[in-house]
């Protein structure tokens, strides 16, 4: 039986309108060729023998930017160093993508790689629609020199379906305003530190100090986790007495407690003005948030806030759990039907080397190869030594296929204790129950 047979014929039905409009640009091979999982070692593929070259197709959803440094930059460069492959790039809307990569490898007609969303790895991984890359050539010497948490976020039973392209993570940021205002000079280094700026700052008439902007994983986990608070055992494989273990449940009160205390900006349960709103009011002391903060407000033209003047950078303040915060950014995977996964797993090698990540990084992402993200020419953006820095402790998403439902049960159970529905122990204990439940699927 074909792997692909193992996804429930209901989703097979449901997306059986999307492979053929959606995915004829892919490796169009007869029905019956699916299932191709031997190593790269073993494709057989000799792209230079007889003179022609080996075409592989890259799914990827850069922006315009990004796509013209990629197609001008990128593909003639490897072309140029792997002269029997040719690469074709195409470019997909992220709307709906999800189910089009799933009729694409339902119909035998994904592409050779994917640059793909982090938590979605696990979920094909389980599919069998990716290929294991840890049992390729060269796949320890390439893990040694990328963030250790970048490279979690590929794994899966045991092995590693991916390899992390690019990455991301939140830092705190401070207004200067604000700071000036309550006589703190250095951005706060420890949680101890940040409670007592956001005390002056309340007192100061601001509405909260600290800029947790939502009740769920990807707002509140750097804190969570930097309160002492977990989510899984290392393996993830088990969630009870974890999420709900007495630190987690002392962290997350922690949380509650500061937002009773009104210490919490509104933005925890959608309030008003949002984060960015906040900052550049002179509402919010802090917030926490991506490169992309910096970025895309430098570009403002019309705005009157200058981000680089009118803020103070720093890591997550440390708690009992150290200085924690949340991975984003896209994994480099191959599909397990590639009709060339050795020429594929070359253009991963190559794209998480030093020089291509170097290329990559002129546009603010962060490279996940460490001697291309502590380059001396990337470190002069004045925004990044933060990020970097950050990334040696951050954690990622559990890795799990079952995430997107984690995910869901753990923001309401957030919820639930922030409002005051149900206190934190109960919240979480209701939580990990029912997780635990769909781990079994």
């Amino acid at each position: 039986m074909k792997w692909y047979k193992t996804i429930s014929y209901g989703v097979l039905a449901a997306v059986t309108a999307f492979t053929i409009t959606a995915c004829s640009g892919g490796n169009n091979a007869p029905a019956g060729n699916g299932g191709n999982n031997k190593p790269a070692n073993e494709s057989g593929d000799k792209p230079a023998a007889d003179g022609k070259k080996v075409t592989i197709e890259y799914w990827h959803t850069y922006s315009d930017q990004e796509e013209k440094v990629l197609a001008e930059e990128i593909k003639p460069l490897f072309e140029k160093e792997n002269p029997g492959i040719e690469l074709k790039l195409t470019r997909m809307p992220y709307e709906g993508l999800k189910e089009q990569v799933i009729a694409g490898v339902a119909g035998d007609a994904a592409p050779d790689l994917m640059r793909m969303d982090i938590i979605w790895v696990p979920e094909f991984a389980k599919m069998g629609a990716l290929q294991d890359v840890s049992k390729m050539d060269g796949f320890e010497d390439l893990k040694a020199n990328l963030f250790e948490a970048p490279m979690q976020t590929n794994a899966y039973n045991g092995g590693f379906y991916g390899v992390p392209v690019n990455t991301n993570t939140k830092i705190a940021i401070y207004n200067k305003s604000v700071m000036d205002e309550i006589g703190v000079t250095q951005a706060p280094t420890t949680i101890d530190e940040l409670v007592v700026a956001a005390k002056l700052a309340v007192s100061k008439g601001k509405p909260g100090g600290i800029g947790i902007g939502g009740a769920n994983v990807w707002a509140a986990s750097p804190y969570f986790w930097s309160l002492g608070g977990t989510l899984t055992n290392e393996d993830y494989t088990k969630v009870e007495g974890y999420l709900n273990s007495p630190a987690s449940v002392k962290a997350l009160e922690t949380i509650v407690q500061w937002n009773k205390d009104g210490l919490i900006t509104p933005t925890i349960l959608g309030g008003e003005p949002g984060a960015w709103d906040g900052m550049k009011n002179n509402d919010y002391m802090m917030i926490d948030d991506g490169p992309w903060f910096y970025s895309i407000l430098m570009n403002e033209a019309e705005s009157a806030f200058k981000p680089l003047e009118q803020t103070i950078r720093g890591l997550m303040p440390a708690g009992d759990g150290g200085s924690r915060s949340v991975v984003g950014g896209e994994d480099l995977v191959i599909f397990a039907n590639s009709k060339h996964p050795q020429e594929a797993w070359t253009f991963a090698k190559w794209m998480l080397g030093e020089e291509p990540q170097k290329i990559m990084s002129k546009l603010g992402l962060i490279p996940t190869n460490k001697t291309a993200a502590n380059d001396p020419t990337f470190m002069e953006t004045p925004f990044v030594a933060e990020y970097v820095k950050q990334l040696e402790t951050a954690l990622p998403r559990t890795p799990i296929p079952q995430y997107g439902e984690m995910e869901t049960i753990i923001n309401l159970a957030f919820e639930k204790a922030v409002r005051g529905e149900l206190d934190a122990k109960a919240a979480l204990d209701e939580a990990a129950k029912n997780i635990e439940a769909i781990l079994t699927k």
